[in-house]
């Protein structure tokens, strides 16, 4: 899965490919305004924004990429799927393309990556149900140790995602307390069963540390706002609640009935939360 989505993926027609060493990378593009980057979380694509970019694209010019080797992105080499290696490779990637980030929103895994980049950039951060802390339980999918011996088995990457694509994708989106449609359910179960993205995700995840990040947070002094669902069992609203007591500049915004994915099915309640923090932040003013 390393081309151009096909048509029927959301917003393909804002697709391309955009080489930057190591990677090929998945980057779509559309509104106007100032220029805010989308990071999706372990296992995802750029897809998992379709509603917010639609919600935000008349105010803002939204860059979304997939991450390395994961959705339409082809992985360059296994070394870099840690959380430094990425933000440096999006770091070259936007000095490539000459973005220049308003903010940056991630999801999960790429609220992590969000807080690593944006100081640099000296911009607000949005956190969807940051996964800030190691991986625990389901989150991200699968434990921790198994994700460790998948990455190193690409047949046994193989039979996951098979096997996930047929049967598991509605039980792995339900460990997040979501309530996505047929349609999203669908969208992910496209994803899982492709090799090179289930072994990318699990690279990734056998490679993430957060120890260096989590000394950081005290440090990391631009605005964030962290928007957590009460029914996230996948990554639990009590991380956001313990980063935003150590971030000097954070709010925190708890989401009754909402789960892991909550930015896919509340949309417009989230965009709202989305467009109230930027509006009061530097985000707001064109660059």
């Amino acid at each position: 899965m390393t081309g151009l989505p096909p048509p029927d993926w959301p917003y393909a027609s804002v697709s391309r490919i955009v080489k930057s060493r190591p990677h090929r990378w998945h980057v779509q593009e559309t509104g106007a305004g100032p220029q805010i980057l989308l990071l999706h979380g372990a296992g995802g694509s750029t897809h998992s924004f379709r509603g917010l970019m639609a919600a935000l694209e008349d105010e803002y010019r939204l860059i979304a990429l997939d991450l390395p080797g994961q959705g339409f992105s082809q992985l360059g080499t296994r070394l870099r799927c840690g959380l430094d290696p990425i933000a440096d490779d999006i770091v070259a990637l936007c000095d490539q393309e000459g973005w220049r980030p308003s903010a940056v929103i991630g999801h999960s895994a790429g609220a992590a990556l969000a807080l690593r980049l944006a100081p640099g950039w000296g911009c607000p951060v949005v956190s969807l149900n940051g996964a800030l802390e190691p991986f625990e339980g389901v989150a991200g999918w699968l434990f921790p140790f198994l994700a460790r011996i998948l990455a190193v088995n690409p047949l046994a990457a193989l039979a996951v995602s098979q096997g996930a694509a047929v049967t598991g994708v509605q039980g792995m989106l339900a460990t997040g307390g979501t309530g996505l449609d047929p349609t999203g359910a669908a969208l992910y179960g496209r994803l899982i069963a492709k090799r090179a993205h289930v072994d990318a995700t699990l690279a990734m995840m056998a490679q993430w540390d957060l120890r260096a990040l989590g000394a950081s947070l005290p440090q990391i002094g631009v605005p964030v706002l962290l928007i957590a669902g009460e029914r996230d069992r996948a990554v639990p609203p009590e991380v956001s609640a313990r980063a935003a007591a150590r971030l000097p500049a954070a709010q925190l915004e708890r989401v009754p009935g909402q789960g892991h994915l909550l930015h896919e099915v509340a949309v417009a309640e989230t965009a709202a939360r989305i467009a109230r923090f930027l509006n009061a932040h530097a985000a707001a003013r064109p660059r």
